[in-house]
């Protein structure tokens, strides 16, 4: 604790945690065809700010790719470019997911960025409109950064609480002196392990109803999605932090060893998941060790789900990922508790 506290939070501020958000994914709608339309997005990307990363034929397309997370902005650029663009008029449109601020913040800074176009327009006919994009913030237009906590929120305290409650479990057994009775019994590991979880799930439940709920009432955080699709995300991710706080409860020997096994865990998983600062202004390294956490893949289900109305089908990877490490850290778990057991 003394050494590797100090030295972890170093590492993730120093190296990992920035504001300065850049090479967020995009999509360009081009109605236009045009060489100025190239020129435009070519200006955009060089500002480091984006990473276009998809095309879209119609800005239909680009709204669903919003709402399923695929990127987080678009830019619309209108059959009428050249006209719009000599007439010094806004010459595209960002539709942006304002459900992280910082996000929608970085690219409302490129509203009015200076554009020097001479392909299609006429020498020295434009002139840099004010703004020369127009924005439309969808899911949070007010900028509220309550709508971008709340729902982040859930995942935060379900890592701490679930994976905390199952750490101790088999730890608090030992201590007591019941792994002996649980032993001589018929179950099976698996079945113990999976006895240990379900009580907890319920737990899980009530908790994010709580959150949730107190959000819509008290700080009027809207619900775009459906019951059935919130349950399909939050189950997987409860179930994987009770399969990975069963597994520290097999590498601990003591209760305190289990809570610093869970602290240790929950320090990474509030700086590197998106609640605090943006996934996509971390470095490489950084997001990759992000990818290994649960709380990342639930905090873009989550806001998915509850903030921008996407279904399951389209938030399918991080369910599928948090299967298999539910998976995988449940079977590890009943392997060395089987140990255990010899």
């Amino acid at each position: 604790m003394i050494v590797m506290i100090p030295l972890m939070q170093l590492l993730l501020f120093g190296y990992a945690i920035t504001t300065v958000v850049r090479n967020i994914p995009i999509a360009v709608v081009d109605n236009s065809g045009s060489a100025v339309a190239r020129a435009i997005t070519e200006q955009v990307r060089v500002t480091q700010v984006v990473d276009i990363t998809h095309y879209y034929a119609t800005a239909v397309e680009a709204e669903r790719a919003i709402v399923a997370g695929t990127v987080r902005a678009a830019l619309i650029f209108p059959e009428n470019l050249a006209q719009r663009a000599a007439g010094g008029e806004p010459v595209g449109q960002w539709l942006v997911d304002g459900s992280d601020t910082m996000v929608s913040a970085a690219l409302l800074g490129l509203r009015s960025m200076p554009l020097h176009l001479e392909a299609g327009v006429p020498a020295g006919a434009y002139q840099a409109a004010s703004p020369s994009f127009e924005v439309a913030l969808f899911f949070n237009p007010e900028r509220r950064s309550e709508v971008n906590i709340v729902p982040g929120l859930t995942a935060i305290i379900l890592t701490m609480t679930l994976t905390l409650f199952t750490a101790v479990s088999l730890v608090r057994e030992r201590e007591h002196g019941n792994l002996e009775l649980l032993i001589t019994t018929p179950i099976r590991p698996l079945e113990l392990m999976v006895g240990k979880l379900v009580p907890y799930i319920f737990v899980g439940i009530i908790q994010i109803t709580i959150i949730l709920g107190l959000g819509q009432l008290v700080f009027n955080v809207p619900f775009q999605g459906k019951l059935l699709n919130l349950a399909a995300v939050t189950l997987p991710f409860i179930a994987a932090n009770l399969s990975l706080g069963l597994l520290f409860s097999t590498l601990a020997t003591t209760q305190m060893q289990a809570m610093q096994l869970t602290f240790f865990f929950m320090l990474p998983s509030i700086l590197l998941s998106g609640f605090m600062f943006p996934y996509d202004a971390m470095p490489q390294a950084a997001q990759y060790i992000a990818e290994v956490l649960p709380a990342t893949h639930f905090m873009r289900l989550i806001r998915g789900v509850f903030l921008r109305g996407a279904h399951a089908g389209q938030l399918l990877p991080d369910i599928l990922w948090l299967l298999g490490f539910t998976a995988v850290m449940l079977a590890i778990a009943t392997k060395r508790f089987r140990k255990s057991l010899d």
